[in-house]
């Protein structure tokens, strides 16, 4: 069981490995130069968005509590975003397309709660 509080930073850190993984993948498994661009991409993302998620975090428990707003965008963009990317690099149907710039969009709606932290703690 795990405590609710801990979760984004669980969530947080498995994105990260997966991360990796996927660009790894990407980089010695890819099948083709698409699939390859769009795992690297996707674990680029995926990475930076998880380093970004634990630094909420942290910035939640100090006390600014619509940094953990962020953090979960941020993992939920990642999962959109680099979600679609990896689903098409393993051969999903094209319309995964459309799903990324969903996920953009809550990452960038997570970079703005940070900055609205920023300007409110």
């Amino acid at each position: 069981n795990v405590d609710p509080s801990r979760l984004p930073l669980l969530l947080a850190a498995l994105s990260g490995a997966l991360a990796v993984a996927a660009g790894a993948f990407g980089a010695h498994g890819a099948s083709s130069p698409e699939a390859k661009a769009w795992l690297q991409t996707g674990g680029g993302y995926q990475l930076v968005h998880a380093a970004a998620a634990v630094a909420a975090v942290v910035l939640a428990r100090q006390g600014a509590p619509v940094a953990l707003w962020a953090a979960w965008l941020f993992l939920a963009g990642a999962l959109l975003f680099s979600g679609a990317l990896y689903g098409l690099a393993l051969g999903g149907p094209r319309l995964l397309g459309a799903v990324a710039p969903l996920g953009g969009l809550t990452l960038i709606a997570g970079w703005l709660a940070l900055a609205w932290t920023a300007l409110r703690s």
